[in-house]
């Protein structure tokens, strides 16, 4: 008995698949189109921050000696954060940052009001037009205030001075561990207290701070802990082992070249 011939297509299923096959097409159209859209950049690469033609010259010829690429990996600074910057005087680190965390970030500035040259060049770079995420507040030195909790605290260089009478409030040095609570207070649970400055040796007194402009490793250590925040990275990158920790850092043997240590510390997430 010979078999039926094999149906290669049914008209009612082929008209189906037509059939959704349109609806199907008219949903896509109907779509956003949003495949081709860049999505929002929260904030530039560490490579365009550093790059960025807006940055004075002599900024970018101070990067060898500096390092901001390196820096600003290790701090953990990205798109959307909040930073509060102590003591940019003139935004050497401000316009990077400003780069880094984006539209959606922002960067509080806090200068010391006793530094006037400071003050006048941190408001030539918000004159400039472009660093429209960044918000200047003048200070007696030492004030912790931000208006809202902070993903990172940054001090770069500065730490040292917070011990330095003369650029205190009426002429005292501030109460470092008095400020580094403030800081911490000032952060949010998990946030970030970045600090670099010059090594020093051990043992400095105020006296050996404020004529060298250097402090010591293991005191910033200790007093930064003593606020609650725990150690989390230390970076090399500036590390220099010729440097003599007995000379100022102003010294022409060693200025630019003096050994810097890099701390990060974080707040317990709870």
């Amino acid at each position: 008995m010979a078999s039926e011939p094999l149906r290669l297509h049914n008209p009612k299923v082929e008209i189906r698949m037509r059939s959704f096959a349109l609806m199907t097409l008219a949903t896509i159209l109907l779509l956003p189109a949003c495949s081709d859209a860049a999505p929002p950049r929260a904030g530039s690469t560490i490579r365009q921050a550093v790059a960025d033609p807006a940055r004075p010259a002599g900024y970018r010829a101070a990067d060898p000696l500096r390092k901001p690429a390196e820096t600003l990996s290790f701090s953990g600074v990205k798109g959307g954060m909040t930073v509060g910057e102590f003591y940019p005087a003139g935004g050497y680190f401000t316009r990077m940052l400003s780069d880094m965390v984006g539209s959606s970030g922002h960067i509080y500035a806090v200068e010391n009001a006793g530094w006037n040259d400071s003050v006048k060049d941190d408001r030539k770079m918000l004159s400039e037009g472009k660093w429209k995420n960044v918000s200047l507040d003048v200070q007696p030195f030492g004030t912790v205030k931000f208006p809202k909790p902070l993903d990172l605290a940054w001090v770069t260089q500065n730490y040292h001075d917070l011990k330095i009478d003369k650029y205190g409030p009426g002429g005292h040095a501030v109460d470092t561990v008095a400020f580094d609570r403030a800081v911490y207070n000032a952060l949010k649970p998990g946030g970030i207290f970045f600090i670099l400055d010059h090594e020093g040796p051990a043992g400095m007194s105020e006296a050996d701070i404020a004529k060298m402009h250097r402090i010591n490793r293991d005191l910033v250590v200790k007093e930064v802990t003593s606020a609650g925040f725990k150690l989390a990275a230390e970076g090399k990158f500036l590390r220099r082992s010729g440097d003599d920790h007995t000379k100022p850092i102003f010294d022409p043997s060693v200025r630019g070249h003096t050994d810097q240590y890099a701390l990060k510390f974080v707040k317990p997430a709870s």
